[in-house]
């Protein structure tokens, strides 16, 4: 029904207060969607424009619109497609973004009264285009008037139909069907339209994770610890009352997980080759006992931000170097970690907008890179050490296949299991003993990694 939660949609949600929310908001998350659109990151762009908005109704609204518009734009386009007289692509970048913030409103926030979302809609067309918002106006109230347009048919059009409904895009749920099955793909998709946990790590060297949370509690901060790793906690609610705080960093649950499975032994020496922008090289520097930790990069943006995790840990090294080829000699390092650029396609509740930009051909060619990586980095691993790999993404073709592909060129090389370093995780690995986590099982985002063992003989 118009102007309640979307048909087939368990991800619409109701904001309290809703009804009193000024235009500001939506002002706000129309211009941080034109940044996406240019290529911004999302959640970069939030905690600013959050932090001008005065009211916490707002804020949060401002928030819910503008990841709500970025996760469900195909099923936006698919009806505003329906109502329009020329393709979408066509209207001006501000037109589409009224659009498409409107009917989010009008679909998927049943507080909203239907015609504010058309009104306050129209309203911020003005401002860039009053032609385009006479454009707003026709389509979104054609819209209050005849509904959301049907779904294409599962029965003749199956990947079609799962790509509008969960608003993905067709080529990534055909590869998911392909390698998971219907039901898992589809309990994925519904996964990474929810929002993600705010989850950090505590650096225990400087607070437990009881007293952490205590002292979160005395600023009127809830949180909870999380039973994957000993370091995460997840916090409910605003989370701009904890950035000060220097015992806490910002690192998804997952990503302290992969970390756990880096930690070197006690005194050795660990290369992570691709450590931009540092959370795992601090997390493992962290939990090191006596070792050094080598973060080296390409990026010199990433590698300022490894830089700035120094503060307080000296075993942890910042290098500016390209991973495929790396400037350390031979056999120099007991555990490497190629924490892999990928497409990112297991962390798309935290960034919607890599749905839209990802294409096949970026993971053929990131799976190329990824394997020039791992075979950069082995020769670096002595005789008996480790090497980490693990992405972020939810992809055969750069997680087993990369897998699958290093071994049978190196030999010398064997899987080993994890387990022992993973405490409540290890029920993560399957029985390729591959560590493999996804939003929808218990909510940790979508990670890859397994850990391979140097049986090189020393010469």
């Amino acid at each position: 029904m118009i102007g309640r939660a979307a048909p087939d949609s368990s991800q619409a949600k109701s904001l309290a207060g809703e009804r009193t929310v000024k235009v500001g908001a939506r002002e706000a998350a129309l211009e941080v969607l034109l940044r996406v659109e240019k290529g911004a990151f999302l959640d970069a762009l939030l905690g600013p424009a959050v932090q001008k908005l005065s009211d916490r109704r707002e804020a949060a609204l401002l928030t819910r619109l503008a990841y709500g518009v970025e996760t469900w734009r195909a099923r936006l386009d698919w009806t505003i497609a329906a109502f329009a007289s020329r393709a979408l692509d066509d209207f001006e970048p501000s037109v589409r973004g009224a659009l498409r913030l409107g009917l989010f409103q009008i679909l998927f926030l049943d507080r909203v009264p239907p015609h504010a979302a058309v009104d306050t809609s129209v309203e911020i067309a003005k401002i860039a285009s009053p032609g385009g918002a006479r454009v707003v106006n026709a389509i979104l109230r054609r819209a209050l008037r005849e509904g959301e347009r049907p779904l294409p048919p599962e029965e003749t059009a199956p990947t079609r139909h799962l790509a509008i409904r969960w608003s993905h895009p067709e080529w990534l749920v055909q590869r998911w069907l392909a390698e998971r099955g219907r039901d898992s793909t589809v309990a994925l998709l519904a996964a990474n339209n929810e929002a993600g946990p705010s989850a950090f790590r505590v650096d225990l060297r400087r607070i437990s994770r009881a007293d952490a949370i205590t002292a979160l509690e005395e600023r009127n901060v809830t949180a909870h610890a999380s039973p994957h790793a000993p370091t995460a906690i997840v916090i409910e609610g605003p989370v701009s009352a904890v950035t000060d705080l220097g015992w806490l960093a910002a690192q998804g649950i997952a990503s302290q997980v992969v970390a756990r499975m880096a930690t070197p032994p006690p005194g050795e020496r660990i290369l992570d080759l691709c450590a931009a922008p540092g959370g795992k090289a601090g997390a493992i520097a962290e939990a090191s006992d006596g070792g050094l930790v080598v973060a080296s990069d390409r990026a010199r943006g990433g590698i300022r931000r490894a830089a700035a995790l120094r503060d307080g840990r000296d075993r942890l090294a910042v290098v500016r170097a390209d991973g495929t080829q790396p400037p350390f000699a031979p056999e120099s390092f007991s555990v490497g970690l190629v924490d892999a650029p990928c497409s990112g396609l297991g962390t798309l509740r935290a960034h919607p907008e890599l749905r839209w930009r990802r294409e096949p051909a970026d993971t053929t060619r990131l799976a190329s890179l990824q394997r020039k990586l791992l075979n950069a980095a082995a020769p670096l691993i002595r005789s008996g050490g480790r090497l980490v790999y693990a992405t972020c993404t939810l992809l055969a073709e750069e997680n087993e296949n990369n897998v699958a592909a290093f071994l049978a060129d190196h030999p010398d090389w064997h899987s080993e299991d994890p387990r022992p370093k993973l405490g409540d995780t290890a029920a993560y690995v399957g029985d390729d003993l591959a560590l493999r986590t996804s939003p929808d099982h218990d909510g940790l985002d979508g990670f890859f990694a397994v850990s391979l063992r140097n049986r090189r003989e020393r010469v």
